[in-house]
């Protein structure tokens, strides 16, 4: 079973989007949305440097736009996608994205709401000086109560040794210099705020106002949701879930046991990839998977869409 995932804010770097525009219509369409949300996707994501790219306003619609246009490269329609793919999820901003795809909200709309959310939760951040810091190894047994102490809050728990932790730029700074028993390194992340925290309860809000007139259809394909890893059918409850995610922590762990449970073989993941297929490998052990680096990477992933969908329809065939 192949399962489709989408990165979320960090994974953006100087220029990663400029390969993407040399394929037919992808200018296109990212001049369409820039005029639609007032955005220009095209600059920031060609010419823009890293401290441009760093604010969340610009980052988040420029990581759902790079998943969206790497990834329709690679189905043809709904239905395409929904036969070759057995589950769809994304990785905070990333499940946006991963609602586009999987058909609960069109393109536009999806690009639409990024944008809010990304304008949002910048706004929130700036009320205090916040930012988030990645734990590489260590035991969750002691990693989460060393975090209590310093009044951080576990973000993200990603599963494969590793949990993002989030705070003020003071707590923060205490977690750099006192690092819990057992874990290798703290390493500070480019984001602008500490995001799945109460610091970002405003923009919930702001989103709940958003999506208050959205039109929105139920996944064409089983969605694996960042909340408690469960798959959500109803698109009504995805959307709210993604409303509220913004202020809670993201479960990347339950989201990758939830793909363990469904049968996982394989895992691409969408531009710019690479974030998620490292935590795969090292949690989905005898798991396939690609990043979506540049256009080069299709081919690839095209000839590993094909080996999954024929050994899915092996596997499903009855036995004589």
């Amino acid at each position: 079973m192949l399962v489709l995932v989408a990165p979320g804010q960090g994974a953006q770097t100087p220029g990663f989007l400029t390969p993407w525009l040399d394929l037919p219509g992808v200018e296109d369409r990212l001049r369409e949305w820039s005029a639609a949300i007032d955005l220009d996707l095209v600059h920031y994501g060609t010419k823009a440097d890293e401290e441009e790219i760093r604010d969340t306003a610009v980052a988040q619609p420029l990581l759902v736009a790079s998943a969206l246009i790497s990834t329709r490269q690679l189905f043809a329609t709904a239905d395409d996608f929904s036969s070759k793919v057995g589950a769809a999820a994304g990785h905070s901003v990333g499940e946006l994205a991963a609602a586009a795809l999987t058909g609960t909200l069109s393109d536009e709309a999806a690009m639409g709401l990024v944008r809010r959310r990304g304008l949002a939760m910048a706004e929130a951040a700036a009320v205090t000086e916040t930012g988030m810091a990645a734990l590489l190894g260590g035991d969750e047994a002691v990693v989460l109560p060393h975090l209590e102490r310093l009044g951080l809050t576990p973000a993200n728990v990603n599963g494969a040794g590793q949990i993002v932790a989030a705070g003020t730029a003071e707590q923060i700074a205490a977690l750099v210099e006192n690092k819990p028993e057992g874990t290798r390194r703290v390493v500070p992340l480019k984001v602008a705020g500490a995001f799945h925290t109460h610091h970002m309860a405003p923009a919930v809000s702001a989103l709940e106002s958003a999506t208050a007139s959205l039109s929105v259809a139920d996944p064409h394909t089983r969605y694996v949701s960042n909340k408690d890893g469960q798959l959500v059918s109803s698109g009504q409850e995805l959307v709210q879930r993604l409303v509220g995610q913004v202020a809670n922590p993201v479960r990347w762990d339950l989201c990758m046991e939830t793909f363990k449970a469904l049968g996982v073989t394989a895992l691409i993941e969408a531009a710019p990839g690479g974030t998620l297929t490292g935590l795969a490998k090292r949690a989905l052990p005898g798991v396939r998977t690609l990043a979506l680096k540049s256009p080069d990477d299709l081919d690839a992933a095209r000839t590993l869409i094909a080996e999954a969908s024929a050994a899915t329809a092996a596997g499903s065939a009855p036995v004589e």
